[in-house]
């Protein structure tokens, strides 16, 4: 349980800020028994959980568009050793796209069957928008007014990538928004893979900003125990024991999808491409899972499975190396799921009802951001905070899952982890039948 020097984990303090607010919120709740206490109450929930839960969801929003565009541009350039390596990177890249699709898909269906933003009461739902003002308006008025297949394929392609970026923050994109921004950066990094030999002072640039971007979501992070602790606080007094209620209907449901994907699709991909037993799999790889894990990060534990996929998999060493490193960055299964799963439940808590178009573009970002999304614990907090706003739900919602997301997080890495180990025996797989073709 404890951390560096003794101090407990961060993780740890999260959940007990998330326990602490609610518990404090439900007896403030309780105790009122006049309109004065109660208008006490609501003052201290409104100006101080709140205003100490919006200093973190800000640290979180003013890095959100360099993060994306340098993570998503230097993660495309990564993959673009595709282009070098040939059969090696494209497969790489059509096994990384199926299974986060396949993720995405798992996800939406879910939170559409299950519908764990439904189980909140129309009264608290009232109080839930009343909360967020003329945000939570503009959501509703937004999802009326949903485009054409058409129109939002046309709209990846941006007129004005700046103008983009400014108005998915703020609302008022004119096309497509945040999702046009990340096709741009795609374009930007693919880009550098064709003239790398004239981009390698952009290069040092991007990896500059995401470095600075990561160095201010760390500390976020460490305001992460107050801030969620206050944002719980100021929802459970203003919606009682229901709110949390709803969060154990989405926790739930997050890791049903979670699970699904692990055993069920994972399973079926190991026995058709990789010719592997899935039950030996899972069992050779175990110690890369329980890393994932403890640890929440694709990145640290990517020392232990490159390890453990050469020795227990049999996996070679060139492409172990390639596909392991490109996808602790570009290949987040979980973390597509996760957002999906996660912008569909908020929308209903909203009472946002999203149509097919709507719905697909959450697939294309979630399948986007996960090739942005930064290898370490909070990396995807951002990019969640996008794919919200670029359906029309406000991205301040993102603080009511807050205090469940380090387990999520844990659970959601070693899916991640998991992926990238498949990925790599498959394409082995691929790449030695090849060699015995061209042998024979």
């Amino acid at each position: 349980m404890s951390g560096e020097n003794g101090r407990i984990a961060l993780h740890w303090q999260i959940l007990l800020g998330l326990i602490g607010g609610a518990f404090a919120g439900l007896l403030a709740r309780a105790t009122c028994t006049s309109q004065e206490s109660s208008d006490i109450v609501l003052w201290i929930a409104t100006n101080i959980g709140d205003s100490i839960g919006q200093v973190f969801l800000r640290l979180i929003f003013m890095v959100v568009v360099p993060l994306v565009f340098s993570a998503l541009t230097l993660g495309v350039a990564g993959i673009g050793d595709v282009r070098k390596l040939g059969r090696l990177g494209a497969r790489t890249a059509l096994m990384t796209v199926i299974l986060s699709s396949a993720s995405v898909v798992i996800g939406l269906t879910l939170a559409n069957v299950v519908r764990p933003g439904d189980r909140l009461g129309a009264e608290q739902r009232q109080k839930l928008k009343d909360e967020f003002g003329s945000k939570s308006q503009t959501a509703v008025d937004q999802a009326k007014k949903a485009k054409s297949i058409r129109d939002s394929l046309l709209d990846l392609i941006p007129k004005n990538p700046l103008e983009e970026a400014v108005g998915a923050i703020s609302g008022t994109s004119p096309g497509g928004g945040m999702l046009a921004v990340m096709v741009f950066s795609l374009m930007v990094g693919i880009a550098i893979t064709i003239a790398p030999e004239r981009t390698g002072p952009l290069v040092g640039v991007l990896e500059g900003i995401y470095d600075v971007a990561m160095v201010i979501i760390g500390m976020a992070m460490r305001v992460a125990p107050y801030g969620v602790a206050g944002l719980v606080f100021s929802l459970t007094t203003k919606l009682g024991f229901e709110i949390l209620e709803t969060l154990l209907w989405y926790v739930g449901t997050v890791l049903v999808g979670l699970g699904l994907h692990m055993f069920g699709v994972y399973s079926v991909v190991a026995f058709v491409f990789a010719k592997l037993n899935p039950i030996q799999f899972f069992g050779r790889i175990s110690e890369i899972i329980l890393t994932a894990f403890a640890t929440s990060s694709s990145s640290a534990t990517l020392p232990t499975a490159l390890r453990v996929t050469e020795s227990n998999l049999g996996v070679k060493r060139e492409v172990s190396s390639f596909v392991l490193t490109v996808g602790s960055t570009a290949n987040q299964n979980g973390t597509a799921l996760y957002e999906g799963l996660t912008v569909l439940f908020l929308a209903q808590v909203f009472g946002v009802e999203l149509t097919r178009s709507q719905q697909f573009s959450v697939v294309m970002m979630s399948v986007l951001a996960g090739i942005g999304t930064a290898g370490v614990p909070g990396g995807s907090l951002p990019l969640v905070v996008l794919v919200l706003q670029s359906v029309g739900v406000p991205g301040e919602a993102i603080g009511i899952i807050l205090g469940v997301d380090r387990i999520l997080d844990m659970c959601r890495t070693s899916l991640n982890v998991t992926g990238d180990v498949l990925v790599a025996a498959c394409v082995d797989r691929m790449e030695r039948r090849a060699e015995a073709h061209s042998a024979a």
